[in-house]
């Protein structure tokens, strides 16, 4: 397992602890900090000294010492207000070094601490439970298994969802006014980032899945446009939608592969507004360019690093970026070593697009706008509850919707016999057992056939296709 030792650079949403495996961190410096003399310091700590000794000599217990020393530098990084500062003591650090380790088994999500409650810091890792389970950046975990989670530890609550392959969790999920409970099965979470396939569209089109940033992806980029390349392709489609991010390294290779050499990949802002940039080179790619028709594919979980890259190709390339508009993150931060134990995560810049624009909080715009139906971003069906005609609630609503998506015509948020008669023809038509009220076995199949609808209607996809096509077609 990797053991913090120096300077890091996450170009990443994580926040604090990571529940899967490769996170996103950069070894290297982007500046070096300016030294205050030590008198200045003491000077400026005279009161942090001050409290710490009266705690310690007039507290009616006895007070940990490591306890008040973690409590402060915790509260100089929360007086910053910023989400992606923070201090990392023994336990977080167990996480970031855990999350860097070889593998890693358990959901696929991130999460940090918000409002007293764990909330998904970001878009899960795509295949990983998490994303299986249909949970989202945002969601508040209420509960796992039989543990409410209000006020506990981050570390508490990692540990509690964490487990050995094939056992599962319950999480009990708040998203908006809604709350349903979801079962995960903990799973290894794959240590690939980039999938390859040709497209049964068009097989001179090849697809790739990029899922993270990690320390192998710019590598693993490179074979798998090879060997698309031997299959015949002749454009690609570069899919980072919920990709949370990475290192920053790799991205500047990648960007790098589809830039002219001297193109601006991205900029640098730091407190002193000095600005620096990383340019496209032989650096970088080591030679290795894609000069055949390319799109990437974006939406409102592609982050940090998925943004420097589909900024990158948008703005340098002019390569098409197709989907919705991405998250918004627009800071760099460094990790580095408090102590044996304990890390510092530190925002120490802001990141610029080629044009000299920043995104942050506001995210990068599609060259296409394209986008699931509206019902791909519907809360899961409830397993818990009995539904069953004459009742009136949100999870009937969703169902009728569902039901529609699925050509039944069914609406409203009243369990009818419209729904009773649609619920009935969709379980005889899947040889399911028939039932008047919705079961699991029912919502299970329900779901997997949304699932595959919504894979087939992928209007970003089959937009690519076309761009591609033309594309190709205006080269004959």
């Amino acid at each position: 397992m990797k053991k913090i030792s120096i300077k890091l650079y996450v170009v990443s949403l994580a926040v604090t602890a990571l529940l899967f495996g490769s996170g996103g961190y950069l070894y290297g410096t982007i500046h070096e900090l300016q030294k205050e003399t030590v008198a200045q310091k003491n000077d400026d700590l005279a009161q942090v000294h001050q409290l710490y000794d009266e705690i310690k000599g007039s507290y009616y217990r006895d007070v940990d010492s490591k306890t008040l020393v973690n409590g402060a530098l915790k509260g100089m990084t929360e007086a910053l207000g910023d989400p992606y500062t923070t201090f990392l003591d023994e336990d977080g650090s167990n996480q970031l070094n855990q999350s860097l380790s070889d593998s890693f088994e358990g959901i696929g999500a991130t999460l940090q601490i918000k409002n007293d409650y764990p909330e998904i810091a970001q878009a899960p890792i795509k295949d990983t439970p998490a994303a299986k389970g249909g949970l989202r950046a945002q969601d508040i975990i209420l509960k796992v298994d039989d543990m409410t989670t209000k006020d506990k530890k981050l570390a508490e609550v990692v540990n509690k969802i964490r487990g050995k392959k094939g056992t599962e969790v319950v999480l009990q999920i708040k998203r908006g006014s809604e709350t349903f409970a979801v079962t995960l099965k903990r799973d290894k979470i794959p240590l690939h980032t980039v999938t390859q396939r040709i497209s049964k569209e068009d097989k001179q089109i090849g697809i790739l899945q990029i899922t993270s940033f990690g320390e192998n992806t710019a590598k693993e980029l490179k074979d798998a446009i090879t060997s698309l390349r031997k299959q015949g392709a002749k454009s690609f489609i570069l899919d980072v939608r919920q990709n949370p991010g990475g290192l920053l390294d790799q991205v500047e290779q990648m960007a790098s592969m589809f830039l002219k050499d001297g193109q601006t990949i991205v900029e640098f802002k730091d407190n002193h507004s000095t600005v620096s940039k990383a340019v496209a080179g032989e650096k970088f790619d080591q030679g290795f360019k894609v000069n055949e028709p390319t799109v990437v594919l974006v939406d409102g979980g592609s982050a940090s690093a998925s943004e420097i890259f589909a900024a990158a190709l948008k703005e340098s390339a002019h390569v098409p970026i197709i989907g919705t508009t991405t998250f918004g993150k627009g800071t760099v931060q460094t990790v580095s070593p408090i102590d044996a134990k304990s890390s510092l995560k530190l925002t120490v810049s802001k990141w610029l697009t080629p044009k000299g624009n920043w995104i942050h909080e506001k995210g990068l715009e599609p060259t296409i706008k394209a986008d699931f139906p509206d019902y791909a971003y519907l809360a899961p069906l409830p397993r818990d509850k009995n539904l069953k005609q004459g009742q009136t609630s949100e999870d009937v609503k969703r169902l009728n919707r569902f039901l529609s998506a699925l050509g039944y015509g069914t609406k409203g948020d009243t369990f009818d016999e419209k729904t009773t008669t649609a619920l009935k023809d969709f379980q005889s038509k899947h040889k399911l057992s028939i039932s008047p009220s919705l079961n699991k076995e029912t919502v299970d199949a329900i779901e997997k056939q949304l699932t595959t609808q919504i894979t087939t209607h992928d209007e970003a996809y089959h937009k690519g296709i076309d761009e591609l096509q033309k594309e190709m077609a205006s080269q004959k």
